[in-house]
């Protein structure tokens, strides 16, 4: 299952992109979640704290979850919070 995050995902937006991405992965039905973070490019640390919780979901339902093409603002956030390496990167 291919799943997408949006041009911003900051406090703001956060409760609601939880809310669709778990309901998401919660379909996903033992397969396996693409989450594409190409269009990120507004963030804040609830990014963090959105990703953490949805690859907490999908383990939780024995799904496995990849993020992919995390922009350098992402991946730079991540790397500080030393989280970087939960996501393979």
């Amino acid at each position: 299952m291919k799943l997408e995050l949006p041009a911003r995902l900051t406090m703001q937006e956060a409760t609601a992109v939880l809310g669709g991405l778990q309901q998401s992965i919660g379909r996903a039905s033992g397969a396996a979640v693409q989450l594409d973070a190409s269009a990120l490019r507004e963030l804040d640390t609830s990014a963090i704290s959105v990703l953490l919780q949805c690859r907490r979901h999908a383990r939780e339902r024995s799904v496995a979850f990849v993020l992919e093409s995390v922009p350098p603002q992402l991946a730079a956030l991540m790397a500080l919070y030393g989280v970087a390496e939960l996501f393979g990167l």
